[in-house]
């Protein structure tokens, strides 16, 4: 038994002739919550799919929970909870028949003690008689939360699970995933909001079937060396900034934040250079900013073209 709950390398998955992750090696270690990030259709779930167990990769090598992930898949699957991002529970029973029926599938013994429990841990027990197609964003996910917790798993996947959830749902949820995680249990999160991915271990950036960057939340955000500006002012003459920045030699992107611009650039004096000629303009406001993990992902994906056929 090892301190790492995952431990890959090389793997690879294909769909057809489209190569889908190509030659992925990661370590999570137990008790990490390890978050996924990168662009719509970059090899994401497929890749998190592999690590557990789900989905058997071409080829490659190593472990999940000390299981071969090449050949003893089934024996993974048997200890991970899966959350999708839709939820997939049936919405025609209330909170309690539904994890009953999931208990029965698992073919759990004590099946009402078991749900008792889930129902107590998740807060859902004063609602355990409400249909579930009655439920708010945040208590489907709370629901489909105890339901992959059911058979007591050592790794939870889930995949983008808080699409379309309200932010005091959003924190409740993280709440509860970093109590699991202080208890040993391993856990992969793919995700867009970068709120959540600060709430990560560590992370890892795929693109395309290739994994770009990986570290802790602070590791990742030091990886490249880029420097940014913020400016603010007036819509309008940020409108047209933007427009005039985008063709400017040393600025690698332009992006808004509400009435704000990120100027960022990979050299320091190129950028400067670029933006001096609009720096004198009194309508507009600027200033140093240290770039954020945004700023980072936003500088990784142009790197990488289209996603390759």
């Amino acid at each position: 038994m090892t301190e790492l709950a995952i431990d890959v390398r090389g793997l690879n998955k294909s769909f057809g002739k489209k190569r889908v992750v190509k030659d992925f090696s990661l370590q999570v270690r137990k008790g990490e919550i390890y978050g996924f990030l990168g662009p719509n259709g970059s090899g994401k779930t497929t890749s998190i799919r592999m690590l557990c167990g789900l989905l058997k990769p071409d080829s490659g090598e190593g472990t999940c929970l000390d299981y071969d992930v090449l050949r003893e898949t089934a024996a993974i699957k048997r200890e991970v909870g899966y959350m999708t991002q839709r939820f997939s529970l049936w919405e025609d029973l209330t909170i309690r028949e539904n994890l009953e029926f999931v208990a029965r599938m698992y073919g759990m013994k004590d099946r009402k003690t078991v749900v008792r429990d889930a129902l107590e841990q998740l807060g859902l027990a004063e609602r355990r008689n409400q249909l579930a197609g009655a439920l708010s964003g945040g208590w489907k996910q709370r629901l489909a939360l105890a339901a992959c917790m059911l058979h007591r798993p050592r790794l939870l996947l889930l995949d983008e699970p808080t699409a379309g959830v309200d932010p005091q749902a959003r924190r409740d949820f993280w709440e509860e995933i970093h109590a699991l995680a202080a208890g040993g249990i391993s856990v992969l999160v793919s995700t867009h909001y970068m709120d959540e991915a600060e709430r990560c271990h560590r992370l890892a950036y795929i693109a395309y079937g290739n994994l770009l960057a990986t570290g802790t939340p602070d590791e990742v955000l030091h990886l490249f060396r880029l420097s940014t500006w913020a400016v603010s002012g007036p819509r309008a003459p940020l409108a047209v900034l933007a427009l005039k920045l985008h063709d400017q030699p040393g600025v690698a992107h332009v992006t808004a934040f509400g009435n704000t611009l990120h100027v960022t650039g990979v050299d320091e004096a190129e950028l400067e250079r670029a933006i001096a000629q609009f720096r004198a303009d009194p309508e507009l406001a600027w200033t140093r900013s240290a770039p954020t993990l945004e700023d980072v992902f936003i500088h990784l994906m142009p790197k990488n073209g289209d996603a390759p056929a």
